[in-house]
């Protein structure tokens, strides 16, 4: 749905809203972030700044393949764990993470508590993987319009309808208060 369909100026700018806006927004559940240690650096900048707002971030280690191991993901979940984000396509190692599995696995995981919200960063797969949010099972995915032969300077962040973001920006209406600021519509 279009209110599920933010607009912003980068894969970059998607992602530091999707981390940081979705942790503001959910601080008062915890203050646990869970990323994995192959992200792309706005991911790994944007948790890294986050430590300084009192959260604490665990970055999983992946194996020689660049895969996040599902059971450690798994053990590594608490209750106070508000966010997971792990990168969909590798943009060095070309590493293809089992993105439903790992969805899957979290929901089984906390079934009886408060399920964190679920990142993607999709910027890489786009063109070439599914990006049918309901079978990844993602509550946020980044997109970049320019990895997909389109413009530089235009992506978006996909949050689920239900999902609360604070924005980074303020000072206007556009894109449902949270990336305020003229559109680029001839990018878009």
């Amino acid at each position: 749905e279009r209110h599920e369909i933010i607009f912003t100026g980068s894969g970059t700018e998607s992602n530091n809203l999707a981390l940081i806006g979705a942790a503001r927004s959910a601080r008062a559940k915890g203050n646990h972030i869970i990323i994995s240690s192959v992200e792309h650096k706005s991911v790994l900048e944007a948790a890294k700044s986050l430590t300084r707002e009192g959260f604490e971030i665990t970055l999983l280690p992946v194996d020689c393949h660049g895969m996040v191991n599902p059971d450690m993901l798994v053990s590594k979940l608490r209750e106070e764990t508000i966010l997971v984000s792990v990168i969909y396509a590798n943009n060095e190692l070309g590493t293809i993470a089992p993105i439903p599995e790992l969805s899957a696995r979290i929901a089984n995981a906390c079934a009886s508590r408060n399920r964190p919200l679920f990142h993607t960063d999709a910027c890489q797969a786009l063109s070439y993987l599914s990006i049918d949010v309901q079978t990844l099972g993602v509550d946020l995915m980044t997109f970049n319009s320019a990895k997909l032969c389109g413009p530089a300077g235009v992506a978006a962040l996909y949050k689920r309808r239900d999902v609360r973001l604070t924005p980074l920006l303020y000072g206007g209406e556009q894109e449902q208060l949270l990336r305020p600021g003229t559109e680029a519509l001839p990018l878009i």
